[in-house]
């Protein structure tokens, strides 16, 4: 019979995606900032900002973690929802229910603070809920329907930007229609995203992200799906086989990069950027599971564990209860309480102090099984 039980290695690399997420309060780029020349600290700043445009950091791995992982984890779920005697039908509707949970969870936090709904569809957990109905159907059919999906998604949404009108900016010649600005996904949005009521007309997102990149992030969810089929059917070299989709996956997507054919650009999530970061998801997870399942190391991933066995409510937390900590240690603590180790690092360490109430709210629901699931 196959296994239906939680895998830890899964629980544990979710953890680390989410604690990078939450790791933003240490504010890295401020004490890096305040000590110019400082090759760690700048070092570590790098690593928790978002390439400018091309390339990759340590950051850029968040968001193709979670998504790559909302694969990985469905056919556990479909698994367990089967054993309770569930049909098809409830389950799809139920996969709908979730895909419009997590939309609208998505527009939610994007529009705190706002004077209105702030309508966008780039945010993490709306970009997942959008591919979520899709990925879905693609989980109960054969292996090669899921691999066709996935080149005809890569191949579609890459053809669709080499023919729109290139623009001058990061990129010259034929990857000139990747860069930021009046792109065929920004083209898309202004048309689409002014449909819905705004304090002024969309023209740009800043950062260049797009509603668009929901189609390539579902081709990463598929690479997750593949990795979560493998792992529960316990095929043979298994560390092996996550190892080697992570070798091709790197190789490919920097052999469309170097060719000319289409840049690594997690903003805009290009094919390119899809294989390359789905490359880099497969060997975290083939780690934590060299880790967890073969070396059976477990007792160092339980801080990991906690995080990653209630993501959505980690996801909460650190976007509704940041100000909130913050201003705690303010009042009760003393404005520059953190500033006993230098100016400089005054961030990091509260940051620090914040991390740390993140975790023991995760830890205070671990231990009391209060797991927020949608």
């Amino acid at each position: 019979m196959e296994k239906t039980q939680r895998n830890l290695a899964i629980d544990a690399y979710r953890g680390l995606v989410m604690l990078l997420m939450m790791a933003e309060v240490l504010e890295l780029s401020r004490v890096s900032k305040a000590l110019p020349g400082n090759p760690f600290w700048s070092f570590l700043a790098f690593h928790q900002t978002h390439s400018a445009w091309v390339g990759c950091s340590l950051h850029d791995t968040i968001q193709p973690g979670f998504s790559f992982l909302a694969g990985v984890a469905l056919p556990y779920s479909i698994a367990s929802r089967l054993a309770r005697g569930e049909t098809f039908r409830k389950l799809f509707v139920h996969a709908l229910w979730r895909s419009l949970l997590l939309v609208a969870l998505g527009i939610f936090l994007r529009s705190l603070n706002a004077t209105q709904t702030y309508f966008t569809f780039e945010d993490t957990l709306t970009q997942i809920g959008l591919g979520y109905p899709l990925l879905f159907l693609l989980a109960g059919r054969p292996p090669k329907w899921q691999w066709t999906a996935l080149g005809v998604i890569l191949f579609g949404y890459w053809l669709a930007w080499a023919l729109y009108p290139p623009i001058p900016g990061v990129f010259s010649g034929f990857l000139a229609h990747w860069n930021q600005g009046n792109n065929f996904g920004n083209a898309f949005d202004v048309w689409f995203l002014n449909l819905f009521p705004r304090v002024k007309p969309f023209v740009e997102n800043d950062g260049g992200y797009l509603t668009l990149s929901f189609i390539p992030t579902l081709g990463t969810m598929i690479l997750g799906l593949a990795a979560g089929q493998w792992m529960r059917t316990a095929q043979s070299a298994l560390v092996r086989r996550l190892i080697a989709a992570g070798a091709i996956g790197i190789a490919a997507g920097l052999l469309l990069h170097f060719a000319g054919i289409c840049p690594i650009v997690k903003r805009i999530w290009t094919p390119a950027w899809t294989l390359f970061s789905g490359g880099l998801c497969f060997l975290f997870l083939a780690a934590f599971y060299w880790a967890t399942e073969v070396k059976l190391w477990r007792r160092w991933a339980f801080p990991l564990v906690v995080i990653g066995t209630n993501s959505i409510a980690a996801y909460l937390i650190a976007h509704l209860t940041e100000r909130f900590l913050m201003d705690t240690f303010r009042i009760h603590l003393g404005a520059h309480f953190f500033a006993f180790a230098g100016a400089p690092y005054e961030p990091f360490l509260r940051g620090l102090a914040v991390l740390a109430g993140y975790w023991l709210l995760l830890w205070w629901m671990y231990r009391r099984k209060l797991f927020l699931k949608i």
